[in-house]
């Protein structure tokens, strides 16, 4: 019925924390500074907010580590609280949330502003038919994860921030039984390294992301001194 239409968009919950300079991309800040580190955070979550907001059958959610300010763009939308515990039981937490109000959920980084809503969509189509869907990131990690089951355990005493991380995520959701389909490789930032591999790939890219452009026009200046490793 026309009243419950919503109840079958799948949560698109972009875990994020304020964008506060000092707290927010410490390692890329080493290179760039921490107010230019805070903006680009700032850039890329508006960016991303926004694709979430223009996907059909996505209901868009910002998952905080806390209240507090955060871009305009994103001040009216739904925002649940991640809670306690390392990522796994954050992510947990988040995608149990939006599997039980929708029966499937996707999780996405707030790093990745080549995220599109073609992605998105994907991602939504393929937990008709599978268990799991993750996109992978350039650096090992992933940029998304979508669940339809998510017990507790899942996603416990994994290690975070490594290379092998998809991986081992991966694993662990077939070693549950579980159905993994893959999606596009997408650079996130989190260091040096990988904000020059976004500029590069943005120029050969239609991707809107107009703030995560603003802000590399903006700081063009200072961007070609980066050195990396």
């Amino acid at each position: 019925m026309a009243g419950n239409s919503n109840k079958r968009n799948i949560p698109i919950c972009i875990f994020a924390k304020p964008p506060v300079a000092g707290h927010v991309k410490t390692r890329l800040a080493a290179a760039i500074g921490a107010g230019a580190a805070a903006e680009l955070a700032a850039a890329m979550l508006s960016d991303t907010w926004a694709t979430i907001v223009s996907t059909p059958g996505a209901d868009a959610v910002l998952a905080v580590t806390e209240d507090g300010e955060f871009p305009r763009v994103v001040r009216t939308g739904t925002r649940w609280l991640q809670g306690e515990g390392d990522l796994g039981a954050r992510l947990e937490r988040i995608l149990r949330r939006g599997i039980e109000r929708a029966g499937a959920a996707i999780a996405v980084g707030a790093d990745s502003p080549l995220l599109s809503s073609d992605h998105l969509a994907s991602g939504i189509a393929l937990l008709t038919t599978e268990d799991a869907v993750i996109g992978p990131a350039l650096d090992g990690g992933y940029y998304l994860l979508g669940l339809r089951a998510c017990p507790p355990g899942m996603l416990a005493d994994l290690r975070w921030s490594t290379p092998e991380t998809r991986e081992r995520t991966e694993e662990r959701l077939r070693q549950r039984g579980m159905s993994v389909r893959q999606l596009e490789p997408l650079p996130d930032v989190d260091v040096a390294e990988d904000l020059l591999t976004l500029i590069e790939e943005l120029g050969a890219s239609s991707a809107h992301a107009p703030h995560t452009r603003q802000w590399i026009a903006k700081y063009a200046p200072i961007l070609g001194g980066i050195s990396v490793g």
